[in-house]
């Protein structure tokens, strides 16, 4: 549990540089262990930011989360035949098309 916290706070720390946050979320079903908010809230208060550790109701499998992204690009005009999915467990997020929000340069800081 130690390394893998630490690995998320680690790589949560490199993108609040790159992206110039100073705001992180915790959500999903790992999002309820108390370490891992107490690792990543020492982090970012060390950083000056501040971290919102959501309540257990909405830490949950992140199933809705994914059925949420899926009703939006729907919404937007984004649709997949059958014959063009796949699953993955490598799947990079950052390689989604985010066509539901306006663009963001991201500077770094």
């Amino acid at each position: 549990q130690e390394t893998i916290f630490a690995m998320l706070v680690e790589v949560t720390e490199r993108a609040m540089a790159h992206c110039g946050q100073d705001k992180v979320l915790i959500v999903g079903g790992v999002g309820c262990n108390k370490r891992l908010q107490e690792m990543m809230g020492k982090m970012v208060k060390e950083r000056g930011g501040s971290l919102c550790a959501m309540d257990h109701r909405y830490c949950v499998d992140n199933g809705a989360m994914i059925a949420q992204a899926g009703i939006l690009a729907l919404q937007h005009g984004i649709v997949t035949d059958l014959k063009d999915t796949w699953c993955t467990q490598r799947f990079r997020t950052d390689a989604v098309d985010v066509v539901w929000r306006p663009p963001t340069v991201w500077r770094h800081t």
